[in-house]
């Protein structure tokens, strides 16, 4: 299994996926740097992905900050959190619902973050899917930042979609199943394929769309 731990690893990246797809050439002088964007395994990692998951990125840095400001971004420390004080977070009530019961699960030992994030994706996506609240995007997206996976691809993800739509000159974004058909051929690094779609849709848009921030 292979492991993105620095911007050398990014670079090796691209370089592979420039030889294996000459389509993605273009792409990669037009995005420029193609961030690293790694975060720490466990609790805080995941929140935060929860936490960004479909509203804009101001928005859920505000929250973020909240969450912090109000102590310790740990699994013990959000259960130290009365229903009032959650409520100031400015979280929605699925979202709220997620987070108490990921900091529970957490806390009580019956999920280890960080050993998922180190485990085999396929095993690892299957037991983040089965936490309630949790989706295959941001299973996808905590394995990709937090755990460093090199061959993660969050097909799903709107941006990514319609990155693909613009640098490949289709007429149309393509759907999560056609743009994981395509993104098979960027095998093994296609969380460096996807960071640099992300990078390119940034570049196009002047609009950073990536769904994390270190």
């Amino acid at each position: 299994m292979r492991i993105i731990r620095d911007a050398e690893d990014v670079g090796a990246g691209l370089t592979m996926l420039a030889a294996a797809d000459p389509r993605l050439v273009p792409v990669i002088a037009v995005a420029g740097p193609v961030p690293l964007r790694l975060m720490e395994p466990g609790f805080a990692g995941l929140a935060f992905i929860v936490v960004s998951q479909m509203i804009s990125k101001a928005s859920a840095a505000a929250i973020w900050n909240r969450i912090c400001a109000a102590g310790p971004a740990t699994a013990e420390g959000y259960l130290l959190h009365d229903p009032d004080r959650i409520a100031t977070f400015g979280l929605s009530r699925a979202k709220a619902a997620t987070l108490h019961n990921l900091a529970r699960l957490v806390a009580d030992g019956d999920v280890d973050l960080h050993g998922l994030a180190q485990a085999e994706p396929e095993a690892a996506m299957a037991q983040l899917t089965a936490l309630p609240g949790i989706g295959p995007w941001t299973a996808e997206v905590y394995l990709m930042f937090c755990g460093g996976h090199a061959d993660v691809f969050p097909a799903g993800d709107v941006a990514l979609q319609a990155a693909a739509a613009a640098a490949f000159g289709l007429p149309e974004r393509p759907s999560a199943r056609e743009l994981s058909e395509v993104a098979a051929a960027w095998r093994p690094w296609r969380s460096v394929a996807a960071r640099l779609l992300w990078a390119y849709y940034s570049a196009r848009l002047r609009k950073d769309v990536a769904p994390v921030v270190v």
